[in-house]
């Protein structure tokens, strides 16, 4: 498996066309524990995405540089504190493609994992809290163990994905200890997390992007 340039450009246009579809289902979510935003927020800061990509990225080859735009882009559009979550996450991701126009399955099960664990570093978060966290933590070790074992990149990814879809669903069992859903207290119980599902959404959409790219490649 390998990721073209290209493709990663490729990959966040799906994630941004996907936001899209799904913002009304996130600001659902959003609604039983937030301000019922958070969909929008994601369309927002994804459109925004989807802009600099066919304008100031069109011609850019390096896959670190293309990942570092599409952070700083994302956290220029969106005010909210998902904008330097995901900043974060895509700039540290940025660096196993640094100066590479194609990305090998190492490059990306350390860029997944750098991504995830940037998020959980700047947002100060641990598993258990009802945040994206409870997606991405398990997502990465999982990917991380799971990849060095077999060194199967497939394989691996699906294996995170599933950690990060129960990861997902714990949420709703879980009473909310950050941001302003903190104030329901045991009512936010039976609430699924918003920022735990568009999380998931954005693993879940990679492994069906690379599956798909390894079919049209083979």
């Amino acid at each position: 498996m390998e990721l073209s340039s290209y493709d990663l450009k490729n990959f966040f246009k799906t994630v941004a066309d996907m936001m899209e579809e799904e913002k009304d289902y996130l600001c659902e979510l959003d609604r039983k524990i937030g301000d019922g935003d958070h969909g929008v927020t994601m369309s927002i800061g994804w459109q925004a995405v989807n802009e600099i990509l066919d304008a100031d990225l069109k011609d850019e080859e390096d896959c670190g540089k293309i990942s570092v735009a599409v952070g700083k882009t994302f956290l220029s559009a969106v005010g909210s504190s998902v904008g330097p979550l995901y900043a974060t996450g895509l700039m540290k991701g940025a660096k196993s493609g640094k100066k590479k126009n194609v990305m090998n399955e190492l490059d990306l099960v350390e860029y997944w994992v750098a991504f995830a664990r940037g998020i959980k570093e700047r947002g100060q978060a641990e598993v258990g809290e009802k945040t994206m966290v409870d997606t991405l933590e398990p997502f990465a070790n999982t990917l991380e163990a799971k990849y060095e074992e077999t060194q199967k990149f497939f394989e691996s990814f699906e294996h995170a994905v599933r950690d990060a879809e129960k990861g997902m669903k714990s949420t709703k069992d879980i009473i909310s200890k950050k941001g302003r859903s903190s104030r329901l207290g045991d009512r936010s119980i039976g609430a699924q997390d918003p920022g735990a599902t568009s999380a998931f959404m954005i693993l879940s959409a990679f492994q069906k992007f690379a599956e798909n790219r390894s079919t049209q490649v083979s």
